[in-house]
């Protein structure tokens, strides 16, 4: 699952963004991933394939709420561009 190291990624690289566009783009491409992330947590959910790992039900809360955090950050950014 690359998108789920990936928003971290993302989000370092908007953190150094160059200009406000750049900011928006870097932390928009980590809020994707992250939705793909849950995506993929969702389908593993339905196959039960991961089900028994102790931390399931929390990673699905936190990815939740990550992208909540995301959508806010870029809803301020591009409101302040």
């Amino acid at each position: 699952m690359g998108s789920g190291t990936s928003i971290g990624a993302n989000v370092v690289e908007g953190q150094a963004a160059e200009s406000k566009n750049d900011f928006i783009h870097k932390f928009s491409v980590a809020a994707k991933e992250a939705r793909e992330t849950a995506f993929w947590l969702n389908l593993f959910d339905r196959e039960e394939l991961l089900k028994k790992l102790p931390d399931f039900e929390y990673l699905k809360i936190e990815i939740k709420e990550i992208i909540k955090i995301l959508d806010s950050i870029l809803i301020t950014a591009k409101q302040n561009k």
